[in-house]
């Protein structure tokens, strides 16, 4: 590592969002908003499935898993553009960069992985009911959840370690809200080609597969509805996993468009806006989709809300 000249980059200078500076009061209401919906809601997620003894299974413990890894994901980087934003002072320290870089792709490989594991989780409801409790015991969950964590820390590292070894020269700006990968590489002064190949394989590892093993889990869904073309059985299907493929879809479609938008060559507002939908927006929804469309998660809103009642009595 060059150290005389990463030396010369002691902060980067974070751009933040593409608007105009009469319009900061308003954005910054709005993403305040937006981020104190997702704390609340996802810490109510959690304080849900805690206190009803109904909701202690294994998909719920994933739920609730989730919850947490959206709220610490929004937390990464939403605070830090709300005070950019507020204060006027968008440096952000080396130091500071390389750990927001490192969490927010520790605990979006974790949303990732997450969601597989609801999957297989939902595939051995359907398609294996009669051994699921068998399968999926408490022993087995942990084990998934604990690989889910480590492999999420191991990805993590490995783009850090790879970024700390890159110099950086003058240009210190990035043109983004947060201290993105692929825009500190077009900052280094190094080269890059490694990082490059890491984040090519490591991304097909982390999102690819997962997204792979989601759709065989649901192929598997749809053969067994077929099996038994029935009424009753579509709607326990969609029961089940309605609130699931919602959210997959949510998540992976905003992947999607950030990645197509930044290969395909367009402009750099694009590709903040479509960063926006999976940084702010997705765990956001993710609260109200599980809540909507859960029944087991409106009737313990509804118990909780009578218990609240009781006592203000």
């Amino acid at each position: 590592m060059r150290r005389e000249n990463q030396s010369n980059v002691s902060e980067f200078l974070l751009l933040g969002l593409p608007i105009h500076p009469e319009q900061q009061g308003m954005f910054f209401a709005l993403f305040l908003g937006m981020y104190l919906t997702t704390v609340l809601g996802n810490l109510l997620i959690i304080l849900l499935i805690r206190l009803n003894p109904r909701l202690h299974t294994p998909m719920y413990f994933f739920l609730s898993h989730l919850a947490l890894t959206d709220v610490s994901f929004s937390s990464v980087t939403i605070p830090k553009m709300l005070m950019n934003m507020q204060t006027q002072d968008q440096s952000i320290t080396y130091a500071g960069c390389v750990t927001q870089m490192y969490f927010f792709i520790f605990f979006a490989c974790i949303d990732n992985l997450l969601l597989a594991v609801m999957a297989y989780d939902r595939y051995v409801a359907i398609c294996h009911p009669l051994r699921y409790t068998i399968i999926m015991r408490k022993e087995l969950c942990i084990c998934l959840l604990a690989v889910s964590c480590l492999l999420s820390c191991a990805n993590a590292l490995t783009h850090t370690f790879l970024l700390v070894q890159l110099s950086f020269c003058a240009d210190n700006i990035i043109p983004h809200f947060f201290c993105d990968l692929a825009a500190l590489l077009k900052l280094s002064c190094s080269y890059t080609s490694l990082n490059e190949l890491i984040i090519f394989t490591a991304g097909a590892a982390v999102v690819f597969l997962p997204l792979s093993g989601i759709l065989v889990s649901y192929g598997h869904f749809g053969l067994s509805i077929l099996r038994v073309p029935s009424t009753k059985g579509i709607c326990k299907a969609l029961s089940t996993c309605g609130s699931h493929l919602s959210v997959v879809s949510l998540f992976y479609g905003t992947i999607m468009a950030v990645y197509f938008s930044s290969s395909s060559g367009q402009s750099q507002d694009k590709d903040i806006i479509a960063s926006v939908m999976y940084t702010v927006v997705t765990p956001m929804l993710n609260p109200f989709i599980y809540s909507l469309r859960n029944r087991d998660m409106t009737l313990a809103m509804g118990m909780l809300y009578r218990n609240i009642k009781l006592l203000a009595k």
